[in-house]
């Protein structure tokens, strides 16, 4: 993290005197109102030497006790005060949604949006200046940042960190990937129950969200490369005291920003998110990514599209030599340079010359960064892979797009024709994925449909489907598997995933039968299932759209805006533009 002055020789911006603070509306106003809000502050029991005057920053804090990525956000909460009130302005933390991946079903995609909304009307209904967000678990970096996006007010982002490495006699872990790894080994019959009990203990060994290039790791990285963090904030070790450090110096810089009234409208930039992609890209990163970065674009005026993934994935190589598709763990990305160190290896695909919210431009933040490992961040003349590890498919299976993490499967199956069989839905496959009767052999394309953001609902994660047990024992490790779901960023395997449009709303995976042969070329980035068009027509016409989902409740709102996966699943009336008033507080 840099520790060089923030503006240094850049001409400063002019400043907010404390009458044009947001909050003065509420307490500097004169009449009733603002003698309710100052009387109800000493209620609280704060001096009105403590806040009058002064930027009012909010803290949304994702903690809880069922959140093993964010239980220690307790405790950085009080360090982003720390900084705040050195920085002389006066934080107020609120409680927001806490999206557990581990805890919460049927997925926390469900309510990535509720947690958006959740942020953008907190920020908009109190008395806030700006805002300092805590979050890291993979859902909760984007609905922070889209609801703060919406509500376009100075803000820095605090991501909860990585876990320490896991540990198992003599093997270094990480969780998600290993877990996904031995629970094949105990199916193949390679472990048993002594060995599985030891992995419990030694998967997960401390607050902090996947130590892998998850899903977790990929967005608060991209965070950190939209510029929305202090420098080095997104591979700190949740428990390294750098950790704390890091929320204190956001609390310092927040109230700066305030003060320049530095909006994220400034920092949110369509050359922001096309450098966002290339990280992600260059990182071998989540295909998750790609649906929750789109999503964030949209929520900034900004239109990305799986088009500009696809055009960028072939300007950057994957440098980053990380799991799941590479070998180290975040801490020692962190240690190797962490994200300022990798992204001075991309200096030519980036935008230099845009703001962050702890620089005037990128090109000043990455000044005098250094890699310390090229081992683990590569050098251009040595990368993990020649292209972006995410590539964007298409083809009469998935006519606005699918995805798959290419680096992360077996090269053999990157070309591949297999013969389809089918699963309606996630428990059935469950249930009936290892029936011989299902003839799967390793060629076998196995499909699952009805679990994409409506059908599933939420878009679970469901994508890496299981290999039957009898191919595991035979030492098949990778097929090729398509659906309409996610799947976790800790996952590997030659799963295509996201396809749209979805089969619950009558996409062509819903016309798939058991025996269709179904071609997978992903340096043709074709998708395509070899039924004619003919056919195809009489199976559509013999379609039925299934019921909805939910009759009452948050689901029906739910089932009624969300949009497909290929625009980033986000609500219509959240994603579309318009003006929404400030409210009167007198």
């Amino acid at each position: 993290m840099s520790t060089r002055p923030i503006d240094a020789g850049t001409p400063p911006r002019p400043r907010k005197r404390p009458e044009e603070l947001r909050s003065h509306q509420w307490y500097g106003t004169e009449g009733l109102r603002s003698f309710s809000h100052r009387a109800r502050t000493r209620q609280l029991g704060y001096l009105p030497e403590e806040h009058l005057g002064k930027p009012v920053i909010a803290i949304l804090n994702t903690w809880s006790d069922i959140n093993p990525c964010h239980v220690h956000l307790r405790d950085r909460a009080q360090a982003v005060k720390r900084g705040v009130w050195q920085a002389g302005g006066f934080p107020l933390e609120f409680p927001v949604s806490t999206l557990s991946e581990t805890f919460q079903k049927p997925t926390p995609m469900l309510y990535r949006n509720l947690l958006a909304m959740e942020t953008e009307e907190l920020c908009r209904s109190y008395p806030v200046d700006g805002a300092v967000l805590l979050g890291g678990c993979d859902k909760s970096t984007p609905g922070l940042l889209m609801g703060a996006a919406s509500a376009d007010l100075p803000a820095v982002f605090v991501p909860a960190g990585p876990m320490l490495p896991g540990h198992w006699r003599n093997e270094v872990l990480g969780s998600g990937t290993d877990m996904w790894k031995y629970w094949d080994d105990r199916r193949a019959g390679l472990i048993g129950d002594c060995e599985l009990s030891e992995l419990e203990r030694g998967l997960a060994r401390s607050p902090g969200h996947c130590m892998t290039m998850g899903t977790a790791s990929t967005l608060t990285a991209a965070a950190e490369a939209l510029g929305v963090t202090v420098p080095g904030a997104s591979s700190i070790p949740a428990v390294d005291s750098g950790h704390d450090r890091m929320a204190a110096a956001s609390g310092l810089r927040v109230v700066e920003l305030v003060r320049q009234d530095l909006r994220l409208s400034e920092i949110l930039t369509r050359e922001a998110y096309e450098d966002a992609v290339a990280t992600v890209l260059a990182l071998g990163g989540s295909t998750n990514a790609v649906i929750h970065l789109i999503a964030m674009a949209g929520r900034s005026g900004v239109r990305l599209t799986l088009d500009d993934f696809d055009r960028i994935a072939r300007t950057v190589p994957v440098l980053a030599d990380l799991r799941p598709g590479g070998r180290y763990l975040m801490e020692d990305f962190h240690f190797a340079g962490g994200l300022p160190g990798f992204l001075s290896r991309l200096t030519d695909v980036l935008h230099l010359d845009r703001p962050t919210v702890a620089h005037p431009t990128l090109r000043e933040q990455l000044d005098g960064t250094l890699v310390h490992n090229p081992e683990v961040i590569r050098p251009r003349d040595n990368p993990l892979a020649e292209e972006g590890g995410v590539a964007v498919l298409r083809g009469n299976l998935c006519p606005d797009g699918a995805v798959i993490k290419h680096i992360a499967a077996e090269p053999r199956l990157l070309r591949h024709t297999g013969p389809a069989v089918v699963f309606d839905d996630y428990k059935a496959m469950q249930a009936t994925i290892n029936d011989p009767a299902l003839g799967i052999t390793e060629d076998s394309v196995l499909v699952l449909r009805n679990a994409g953001p409506l059908g599933g609902p939420g878009m679970p994660e469901y994508g890496m489907l299981p290999i039957p047990d009898h191919l595991l024992k035979q030492g098949v490790r990778d097929m090729v598997r398509i659906s309409d779901a996610r799947m976790s960023g800790t996952s590997y395997g030659a799963c295509v995933l996201h396809i749209a449009p979805e089969s619950y709303v009558g996409g062509p995976l819903a016309l798939v039968r058991d025996g269709d042969r179904i071609t997978l070329d992903v340096a043709a980035r074709v998708l395509r299932l070899e039924v004619d068009d003919a056919e195809l027509a009489r199976r559509r016409a013999g379609w039925t759209a299934p019921p909805p989902r939910y009759e009452r409740g948050y689901g029906a709102l739910y089932q009624e805006q969300m949009t497909q996966a290929d625009t980033g699943c986000d609500f219509r009336f959240l994603a579309r533009p318009g003006a929404v008033p400030e409210p009167y507080a007198g």
